[in-house]
């Protein structure tokens, strides 16, 4: 046993439960009803129902759970929390795990911040607590941590030190010891789908300078090419088109080296 990054979610979700009014207020921010989104921007209604919801939602090339990953992450990365309550259900609902959204936030803690991630634990405590999921769904602090590949993370460590560890070995540090021999072997998320999530975060936070090694590491993970373009489809709705045209000359390069 290996004690491993402490859950984000389980600490957030002892402040919110001392505080009956702040868990409450957080439906406040609810996404507007088909109704009001109407009253607002008929328009932007009509492309939610016939063309997001109805069109790319039912696309083939990924499943309705991939794609609750992908959202997720991309709201989460970029803290639109408005969207949080409607997403977190519609996962449960397409099968994503109680324990698997957890881990979800407390990654993106690392890849997003703690700030984004805090403030979607928030969103997500009454949506827990409607479905009577409690503690003992969800990954504790302390976990069996997956095998780690020694030889592909001496190679990433040699090359970050290198590269980096007289500029910020802090950062170095805790890229080795937190991320990579902890929270990316915390067995919660399985390792396509950690790397589905990261991928997404980048993209739609437009990070796209990370986006080759986890994009490789994804592959490597499992994630087809196909779902890895159907990606860049569904994201393009979440995370604008200037994300997905900034990311595509990069995952294009991927593709074509991986191809050779």
């Amino acid at each position: 046993m290996k004690l491993a990054t402490t859950t984000l979610l389980t600490l957030t979700l002892a402040c919110i439960a001392a505080s009956p009014a702040q868990a409450a207020s957080n439906t406040a921010s609810d996404a507007p009803t088909f109704a009001q989104l109407e009253a607002v921007s008929p328009a932007l209604a009509a492309y939610t129902q016939t063309l997001v919801q109805d069109e790319v939602w039912e696309r083939e090339a990924l499943s309705a759970r991939d794609r609750s990953l992908a959202t997720l992450a991309a709201i989460v990365a970029s803290n639109h929390t408005a969207e949080m309550p409607h997403h977190f259900n519609l996962a449960l609902d397409h099968g994503v795990e109680p324990d698997e959204i957890s881990e979800l936030i407390t990654h993106l803690a690392f890849y997003s911040g703690w700030g984004n991630a805090t403030s979607a634990a928030a969103m997500l405590y009454p949506i827990f607590e409607a479905r009577g999921v409690g503690a003992d769904q969800l990954p504790a602090a302390e976990v069996e941590l997956l095998p780690l590949d020694e030889e592909v993370e001496e190679q990433r460590e040699t090359t970050v030190e290198e590269n980096f560890g007289d500029v910020a070995p802090g950062v170095v540090h805790y890229t080795t010891h937190t991320l990579f021999r902890d929270l990316w072997l915390r067995p919660g998320l399985a390792s396509r789908d950690r790397s589905l999530v990261t991928v997404s975060a980048l993209i739609a936070t437009g990070k796209v300078e990370q986006v080759p090694f986890h994009l490789n590491r994804a592959m490597d993970n499992g994630l087809t090419q196909e779902e890895a373009s159907e990606v860049l489809t569904h994201l393009a709705f979440y995370a604008g088109w200037p994300n997905i045209f900034s990311a595509m000359p990069v995952v294009k390069d991927v593709f074509e080296s991986r191809n050779e």
